[in-house]
């Protein structure tokens, strides 16, 4: 996750390649700030997961059964979450409230929302018994309470609703579907820490000179420290040539980069190198509070460098760290986005070369068991596609094949899987898989292996839906088995395709080599290069091979989606699109304290 640089220049903002990585920093156009590709290259070198959002979840029901004689019901909720084999774990209970069908409960429940997974949920409401009221719920065992019924959906389903509140029909195994058991609604909401955010303007005097010819080209990188004592990087600035005394770009930074006020932070200021070498020109240790006192109060902190006399003791240096400006602010979440009425449209493209093998042949990658087990483009399609349908309303997703031969003879690098020479677009993840069997007795594999052609194609959508709306992003699954042979082309495209609204996940199948592929993907703290020499806007592509991922605790579909929503933020806030009905609190501005 890149910020917005499309120039030769924005080869610095990569800077951290072959070190620790940290934050590419904002352009003129705006003060927000995401991860680059050099910390990203950090977190998944260390096995370390992407940022989750953290939220609070309240439940309230409607016209629920009365199983009272006397009285009403007395109703409490438990909260489950459903594992992939079906077993259910107990998330939390609310409070019983007494003689009531219509019950508000006061409970939160905090649970970690992931994009990149389906996070199923149920809901069970018990009427508890009067014998029971001075019982804590957790003691309550559940066989022995009146069951009222229960409801399930996933998180996806309630924070894509415009004010994250989804209202589900209860249900009982013994009763008729239609039956009036009442209703439950889940309403989430973002707790503080994942809006908050400190933007700062930071300065150096007195730099020390590393440079023979000319003066130092520095730049910062904060780092967090967690309790492990390791410090993970959590940002960077912008690379200030020739200058001892560099002011920098304006710089954002969330609660859940930096933890609190008082966590420990390491700022260190190092003298770039092209090379990735670069030289450490001081740092210190601090905290955010310590940094909004050297704001408030108009004061430098000094830099430190190790001893070489004294080992583990450190020398003071002359040069000196200033905070010009420190506000807190609320920011657009991706929820926020979400939640109102922005939409992540998902498009396929399927590779057909013959490098797959014959379909009919068990050995093929393309060969369908008839005992319904999936091949590993089925995998992929099923596996992306159950996550991203969510954030389509229409459902109606685009589906191409590339490389395979046509009736006529020839062979087509970008063609409609469900067959239609007009119409690309097929309704629901059932029609992708239904298409792409029936393209597999339609089309003869044949080849090369183009990306260019499927890349153009969705950005030409991606740039299209820019004059009706700015309210979609596309995601462009690409499935292949072998390396690419337009790899200029490829790369031209990637590039050209940063601009717009647009990510490509890339899965790898089968036993290529796919180290070429990996160049597409910046996770090596370099972004993409046209043929031009221009640079990628952002990086915008993920590469997973996935005979890596097979006895992982991570999923592929968890590998190639958890950087979207980052990228995703990083196109937004790139272009200051806020969403049309924004949470109150939130503001992409910011006023000092």
């Amino acid at each position: 996750m890149g910020g917005c640089f499309s120039d030769v220049s924005g080869g610095q903002a990569g800077v951290g390649v072959g070190s620790r990585g940290g934050l590419a920093g904002p352009p003129p156009e705006t003060a927000q700030q995401e991860r680059n590709d050099a910390v990203d290259h950090f977190l998944h070198t260390r096995g370390l997961r992407d940022l989750y959002i953290p939220l609070e979840l309240s439940l309230s029901a409607s016209k629920l059964r009365n199983l009272d004689v006397l009285s009403k019901s007395d109703p409490m909720a438990v909260i489950y979450a459903k594992k992939l084999d079906g077993m259910l774990e107990e998330l939390g209970r609310t409070e019983v409230i007494m003689n009531t069908l219509n019950p508000v409960w006061i409970t939160k429940f905090t649970i970690n929302y992931h994009f990149e997974i389906v996070q199923p949920l149920v809901f069970r409401v018990y009427d508890i018994d009067t014998k029971y009221h001075n019982t804590s719920v957790k003691m309550l065992k559940l066989n022995e309470q009146d069951y009222l019924g229960e409801a399930s959906c996933t998180l996806s389903e309630i924070v894509t609703k415009r004010d994250r509140s989804l209202t589900l029909k209860l249900k009982y195994q013994n009763r008729p579907a239609d039956a009036h058991l009442g209703t439950i609604t889940v309403h989430a909401e973002e707790t503080v820490a994942s809006r908050a955010a400190v933007e700062m303007i930071l300065r150096c005097s007195r730099l020390e000179n590393k440079d023979v010819f000319s003066k130092s080209d520095p730049f910062l990188r904060i780092s967090r420290i967690v309790e492990s004592g390791i410090s993970i990087p959590i940002c960077k600035t912008e690379v200030i040539n020739n200058n001892l005394n560099p002011v920098w770009k304006p710089v954002t930074l969330t609660m859940q980069q930096f933890g609190s006020k008082e966590n420990p932070l390491i700022i260190e200021c190092f003298d770039f190198n092209a090379n990735g070498k670069h030289e450490l020109l001081g740092e210190l240790q601090g905290s955010m509070a310590e940094l909004e006192k050297l704001s408030r109060e108009k004061i430098g902190a000094h830099f430190y460098v190790p001893s070489s006399v004294r080992q583990g003791h450190k020398k003071m240096l002359k040069g000196q760290l200033f905070v010009d400006n420190f506000c807190e602010k609320i920011q657009y979440s991706f929820l926020d986005y979400i939640s109102n009425g922005f939409e992540l449209n998902f498009m396929v493209a399927v590779d057909f070369t013959a490098s797959n093998g014959n379909p009919r042949s068990p050995d093929s990658l393309h060969y369908i068991d008839p005992s319904g087990r999936l091949n590993s483009y089925q995998q992929a399609i099923v596996g992306v596609g159950e996550v991203l349908q969510f954030y389509d309303t229409d459902k109606c997703f685009p589906a191409w094949g590339f490389g395979g031969r046509m009736s006529d003879g020839s062979v087509s690098h970008c063609f409609n899987l469900n067959g239609s020479l007009d119409e690309c677009e097929v309704v629901g993840v059932e029609g992708i898989m239904s298409s792409y069997a029936m393209a597999l007795h339609n089309v003869m594999l044949a080849g090369p292996t183009l990306f260019g052609p499927v890349i153009n194609k969705a950005a030409a959508i991606a740039s299209k839906s820019l004059s009706h709306s700015h309210n979609k992003y596309f995601v462009l699954l690409i499935i292949t088995d072998g390396v690419i042979t337009d790899a200029v082309e490829t790369k031209d495209a990637i590039v050209k395709a940063s601009d717009l609204p647009l990510s490509i996940l890339i899965v790898g199948v089968g036993g290529a080599d796919f180290k070429q592929m990996e160049i597409l993907d910046a996770d090596n703290g370099k972004r993409l290069e046209s043929s031009t020499g221009r640079i990628a806007t952002r990086d915008i592509v993920q590469f997973v091979p996935m005979r890596e991922m097979q006895g992982r605790q991570t999923s592929i579909v968890q590998s190639l989606l958890e950087e979207l929503p980052g990228q995703f933020l990083t196109y937004m806030r790139c272009r200051d699109i806020k969403p049309i009905f924004a949470h109150p609190a939130a503001t992409s501005a910011c006023q000092p304290n």
